[in-house]
C-alpha cells in the first residue's frame, strides 16, 4: 500500500527538522504510542495500541531513521508485530522551504500488512493510514506553533 502526503509547517526548515527528529515529540504525536525508547543511534523500540475496524492490537516494534541529510530528508523504517498481524513500512520525509517562512513536509512510502489486520480490506486500511498520518502531522504542527509562539498551519 502506497502512502503519500504533504503537510505545511509555519516555521523554518531547521526547526521542523528538529521537531521531526525529536523522540519526545514523536512519542507524543504518534497515535497510540505508549512507549518509545531509544536503543541505538536513530533507532527506537516502540509500543503502539492501534485498532483498524474490529481488529485491535498492541504492537511491539522498531523505528529507525536512516539516510539522513540534515535538514532536508530522511528515511523512516517501521516494523511491528502483534497477535493480530504485522506491519512493515518505509517512507521518505522531505522538507522543502516555502515562501513566507513555511516548510512543506512531503511524505512518500510503502506499507505492508499481514495477518488478521490485512483481512479488514485495502480500502479501510488506506483510510486509517491517511487518518493516522493526518493526526500525527497536525499534532506536530501544533507543537511547532507552541515552540515558536506562532499559529498552527493546520
Amino acid at each position: 500500500m502506497k502512502i503519500e502526503g504533504h503537510y505545511p509547517f509555519l516555521g523554518p526548515t531547521k526547526q521542523v527538522w528538529d521537531l521531526l527528529t525529536d523522540p519526545q515529540a514523536l512519542q507524543h504525536c504518534t497515535p497510540g504510542c505508549k512507549q518509545l525508547q531509544q536503543v541505538g543511534n536513530d533507532e527506537y523500540e516502540a509500543t503502539l495500541e492501534i485498532g483498524v475496524g474490529p481488529v485491535k492490537g498492541t504492537y511491539q516494534g522498531k523505528i529507525r531513521m536512516t539516510d539522513k541529510e540534515e535538514p532536508r530528508r530522511y528515511k523512516l523504517i517501521v516494523e511491528g508485530s502483534a497477535p493480530v498481524g504485522f506491519v512493515r513500512g518505509e517512507g521518505i520525509l522531505t522538507l522543502q522551504d516555502e515562501q513566507g517562512g513555511e516548510t512543506q513536509v512531503l511524505v512518500s512510502g510503502d506499507v505492508q500488512v499481514g495477518g488478521l489486520i490485512a483481512g479488514v480490506g485495502q480500502r479501510l486500511l488506506e483510510g486509517v493510514a491517511k487518518q493516522l498520518m493526518g493526526q500525527f502531522f497536525k499534532c506536530l504542527q501544533t507543537r511547532l506553533a507552541a515552540r515558536t509562539g506562532g499559529e498552527s498551519s493546520a
